[in-house]
């Protein structure tokens, strides 16, 4: 079992909060280095920020649990910053500096389905007693490696996890018809799911501190509607497809 890694809170099995998060982050070759520089960027600032201190703080008990990781392939699961409990001010900067003082993997595939698997075994893992329990999903692209997406999700939200997405959609779509141009719609249909689940699409770059800043405020805060900072794309096409480089063990 990791450490935690504790402010002013002493982590145990004892310790409460009203949340614990797991921030799961895309690192794969989809994404351009820029685009993977701004999304770090994006979750330093948040925790630096006021708003999200004062969500904190709105909380019964006033702290969360959080973890930071990198994913991209089946195999490529990365914990850059384990369990940190935060009460605010003090401990969201030192979760911020210990954020930005670590290098960004890289990998190839995407295996959201994997990333999910990951976020519910820390969350069992972790020496909290949490009022709720959320995975946030960032994400350029279609589950293409691991089992399928929707039995990872489902299985999450049977054990009251909710999942949250970020789809980055900075990109045009493909020419070989991957229909990303509509990968709001597969974040939702596919990917999130549970009590009071929601998603950001994210389309400009200058949008990346804005869209996770409130991200985590929602999530924090747990409020009964949200309005996103971007429309879902109108697509009827439900984009839960099973892709043959899915099936569980392989590695296309």
């Amino acid at each position: 079992m990791l450490p935690f890694l504790v402010g002013s809170v002493s982590a145990s099995a004892q310790t409460e909060v009203d949340l614990a998060l797991v921030l799961a982050v895309d690192v794969s070759l989809s994404m351009e280095f820029e685009e993977q520089e701004l999304q770090r960027q994006g979750f330093v600032e948040a925790f630096r920020s006021t708003e999200v201190h004062n969500a904190i703080r709105k909380g019964a008990i006033g702290r969360i649990a959080v973890m930071y990781v990198e994913w991209a392939d089946a195999s490529l699961q990365e914990i850059v910053v384990p369990w940190y409990v935060i009460e605010p001010p003090a401990d969201g900067l030192k979760f911020s500096a210990s954020l930005a003082g670590h290098s960004i993997l890289r990998g190839r595939h995407m295996s959201i389905s994997s990333a999910i698997d990951f976020g519910v075994l820390k969350l069992r893992e972790s020496q909290v007693h949490a009022s709720r329990q959320v995975i946030d999903i960032s994400g350029d692209g279609v589950n293409n490696q691991g089992r399928m997406v929707t039995k990872a999700r489902d299985e999450a939200i049977a054990q009251d996890i909710t999942i949250n997405g970020l789809p980055i959609m900075l990109k045009r779509p493909n020419p070989d018809g991957s229909g990303l141009e509509s990968l709001d719609r597969y974040f939702r249909e596919c990917v999130i799911g549970g009590s009071g689940a929601f998603l950001i699409p994210l389309r400009t770059r200058s949008h990346f501190a804005e869209a996770i800043r409130e991200k985590i405020v929602r999530e924090v805060v747990d409020l009964p509607q949200f309005q996103s900072l971007n429309q879902l794309a109108r697509d009827d096409r439900s984009r839960c497809f099973h892709d043959p480089c899915s099936e569980e063990g392989s590695f296309c």
